[in-house]
């Protein structure tokens, strides 16, 4: 048998869609200029792909076509050579739907294998958001902001090319930057993409990710139902109700906090988190009402604290709130957990007043949809920009 390569490709459904497919189609087409027989393909899951759920494609190569045959016979590769994340606030897990829990964004990376993010992060921040895993793999980071180059507003941002680059310096026996060029010319006929592809291959480096760095938690999963442990004829358990809570300090139980999905937690869909100055809080209940998940609990004073297990980062709490700076959406990238912010705010008022002001001050604007029409358009030259001068 030959030389297997597999690569995935890990995006935010509709969002960047396009942008996925045109990675792991110029995959294989970058590896036919080499003689190696290759597919590209999709998979969301167990349901149709979904705004802002993470999905996937496949780039799977061979140096023969009997070894991709093989390849081919499985759903999905069980390892593979190279991870690509082209949203950075990927790193901390991918729940594509409700069937597989928390996955590490490197779960499949085979030993030495390399992960691919785009972000403006240094690797340190990336490397904390990532679950640890066994053994060492390589971290690069192709710099630029998140592309949205999805199934509504493709643009040339010029991420895909950039990344093609990036995969020829890190894995060149899959296809040497010289093949990247031509599949470039053949497909989209632009010497623009052709010398960003090139830069990019030029400044992509990797560090080393150790077993001991990264994120420790253990990533929630469950265990599926077996045929014989279901019960007779059709029937699905609610969701219990909820119970109230208990204040941290006084150990007093009141307000309301609602049982949630314990199977689809919703974080993962997150791009910017809701932080909350309890201080200001005028307790009008407008974050409550109008959030689409029913993401806020009650606390015993009549406070709402965001769950972080449930908020799917969609920023309707901060377009309703009627305090300054009282909600306010940041970055995910800025948080490694998702504990309570009113239990961290009870336990010490002074320290929670400190990470508060410092959320706020180093936030960056981030969104997984747009404002208004014409929004991306004006980012692509800052995307540009920073593809140029990385």
């Amino acid at each position: 048998m030959g030389r297997l390569f597999a690569i995935e490709i890990i995006y935010r459904g509709i969002y960047q869609k396009t942008l996925a497919k045109n990675i792991s189609r110029a995959i294989v087409l970058a590896a036919h200029k080499e003689g190696k027989p290759g597919i590209s393909f999709g998979r969301y899951g167990d349901s149709p792909e979904r705004n802002g759920i993470p999905a996937k494609n496949f780039a799977i190569v061979a140096t023969d076509d009997v070894t991709l045959e093989e390849g081919m016979a499985k759903y999905e590769p069980k390892e593979v050579d190279i991870t690509i994340a082209v949203d950075d606030t990927l790193c901390k897990g991918v729940e594509s739907w409700a069937w597989y829990g928390l996955q590490p964004v490197n779960r499949l990376l085979k030993p030495g294998g390399t992960l691919i993010v785009t972000s403006r992060e240094e690797p340190d921040a990336l490397i904390a958001m990532s679950h640890r895993k066994e053994h060492p793999y390589q971290l690069a980071i192709v710099k630029g902001t998140v592309s949205f180059s999805g199934l509504w507003v493709y643009k040339e941002d010029h991420t895909d090319v950039r990344i093609l680059g990036a995969i020829s310096r890190i894995l060149p026996e899959l296809f040497s930057l010289e093949s990247v060029q031509k599949a470039i010319m053949d497909e989209w006929k632009d010497p623009i993409k052709v010398a960003s592809a090139e830069r990019a291959h030029e400044r992509t480096t990797s560090v080393t990710v150790r077993p001991d760095q990264g994120n420790p938690e253990v990533p929630y999963k469950f265990d599926l139902p077996k045929w014989h442990e279901m019960g007779e004829g059709i029937a699905i358990p609610s969701i219990p109700a909820g119970r109230g809570m208990e204040d941290p300090v006084t150990h007093a139980s009141g307000g309301f906090r609602p049982d949630r999905n314990p199977t689809f937690k919703k974080f993962t869909t997150r791009t910017m988190r809701p932080v909350l100055n309890f201080d200001t809080c005028i307790k009008c209940t407008l974050c409550w009402l109008h959030c689409p998940d029913s993401c806020f609990d009650v606390t015993p004073e009549g406070l709402y604290d965001a769950n972080m297990q449930a908020c799917c980062g969609c920023g309707v709490c901060e377009a309703v709130c009627p305090v300054k700076d009282c909600l306010t959406m940041v970055n995910e990238t800025q948080f490694g957990d998702n504990a309570s912010q009113w239990e961290m705010w009870r336990n010490d008022k002074p320290g929670y007043e400190k990470w508060l002001q410092g959320k706020i001050e180093n936030r960056e604007e981030r969104s997984h949809g747009f404002r208004y029409r014409g929004q991306y358009e004006e980012q692509i030259p800052e995307m540009l920009n920073i593809a140029r001068g990385a």
